[in-house]
């Protein structure tokens, strides 16, 4: 048997194989030997850290959301000025590729919250999470005079949000937009809806 510290590894590593396998295949169908393709271990090994295929679904829903988040939230540290880290939340929500696995990722798993109550309540907890990012930023903006809000706080983060994630599914579908484009809109809205014209309009996450 592995040592506790091994499977904690073990599941690790198969958590980052399911979220290739799903990126690939998609999640209707999943199989332990799909897993095991992107992964070093067997499928026997699968089957031998997740019985339950079905955890191992969750486990991966449960690091996208914590990756995604916190990703998100460093996104805009470094910044000073609340109009910059409006700009960068806005850049950090949208996919610069459809080849993003976390964004493939969530989407199917998005879809599949519609008949099961723990990925909905994931869903959930996501999007409370990204609203609370951009409350969080429009509050500091408000307080250091920077934003003059067209619209209540919270309505104007879930707004952002909600746009953010319908050109995010549009563009991974397929729609010939692109991670720019999305942003310049969304921005746009955000000016309206801030009073303030945001700064850093060409830089990317990670600049």
């Amino acid at each position: 048997m592995a040592r506790p510290k091994n499977q904690k590894a073990r599941r690790e590593q198969l958590v980052r194989s399911a979220k290739q396998a799903i990126a690939e295949r998609g999640l209707n169908g999943l199989r332990a030997i799909d897993v095991a393709a992107y992964s070093e271990l067997g499928a026997g090994s699968v089957a031998y850290y997740y019985p339950d295929l079905g955890d191992l679904v969750r486990d991966v829903h449960e690091d996208a959301v914590s990756r995604f988040y916190w990703s998100r939230k460093q996104s805009s540290v470094d910044d000073d000025q609340p109009r910059l880290k409006l700009s960068r939340t806005i850049r950090s929500g949208i996919p610069q590729s459809r080849d993003d696995i976390d964004f493939q990722v969530l989407n199917e798993l998005h879809t599949h919250a519609f008949r099961d109550e723990f990925h909905a309540q994931l869903m959930a907890e996501l999007y409370r999470l990204e609203v609370s990012l951009y409350v969080d930023v429009l509050r500091e903006g408000v307080q250091f005079g920077e934003f003059t809000m067209a619209l209540p706080v919270e309505t104007a983060a879930s707004n952002l949000v909600a746009m953010e994630d319908a050109y995010g599914l549009h563009f991974m579908g397929g729609t010939p937009l692109d991670a720019d484009g999305i942003y310049q809109m969304v921005a746009a809205n955000a000016e309206v809806m801030t009073g303030c014209r945001l700064g850093g309009r060409n830089f990317t996450v990670g600049d």
